[in-house]
């Protein structure tokens, strides 16, 4: 591979959308690059004539270094709508990160890597667990035979977040035993595998799973 850099130039109304012209032209030529690795520079800032006459776009060239094009992926059909889905949204809300794809088994995980991640994640993770949320309705709308999970991360959130779900696996395995069935939130399945597996050895309950995907749920009942 060269080592001479990859340059794009594109237009837009305001610089801002110049840019991100740019990042999605370089993602189609090279899916996965480090959006991190991107320079910019601005050839005009773009201006508009009296009364909208005389429009000028805004011109900026993206340069990044070959050397950071990552090599040619060989992802499923699956593993590749997930990292789309999850850089569109991650661009839409203005958030430049690095995403990695990793497939096994089970699931397909998209893990998001970069220094300001806080706005992927959200207050409480409320914003990647919808961003992981609309990844499997799509998947699973799509059609997809044999659909494996998507489990969406950044940050380390989801360790955090298996901390959270056994702690609310034993609380729920509590109220079972007095109140004698609990049902919770909507989970995927391999959340839901967190659960069973937490409470497997908890005497006195049983758990089972109901509803249909996505919004497929934990119960928690007294034996």
């Amino acid at each position: 591979m060269s080592d001479e850099p990859l340059r794009v130039e594109t237009t837009g109304e305001t610089v801002g959308e110049a840019k991100w012209a740019a990042l999605r032209e370089l993602e189609h030529l090279h899916p996965g690059l480090d959006k991190a690795s991107v320079r910019f520079q601005v050839l005009t800032e773009g201006e508009r004539g009296l009364l909208g006459v005389g429009y000028m776009p805004a011109r900026v060239v993206a340069v990044v270094d070959e050397s950071a094009v990552p090599e040619p992926r060989d992802e499923s059909a699956q593993a590749a709508q997930a990292r789309e889905l999850v850089e569109r949204v991650a661009g839409g809300i203005g958030v430049r990160c690095r995403i990695d794809v990793r497939e096994d088994e089970e699931a397909i995980h998209v893990v998001c890597g970069g220094a300001e991640l806080g706005l992927l994640i959200g207050k409480h993770g409320q914003t990647i667990d919808a961003i992981q949320y609309l990844a499997n309705a799509v998947a699973r709308r799509g059609g997809v035979e044999g659909a494996k999970d998507v489990v969406v991360d950044a940050a380390g959130y989801r360790a955090r977040r298996r901390a959270t779900l056994e702690t609310m696996a034993v609380r729920a395995a509590q109220r079972a035993l007095e109140e004698g069935r609990v049902e919770l939130e909507p989970m995927t399945s391999i959340e839901r595998k967190i659960v069973h597996l937490r409470l497997k050895e908890f005497p006195g309950v049983a758990t089972s799973s109901e509803g249909a995907e996505p919004n497929r749920f934990v119960v928690v009942t007294s034996e």
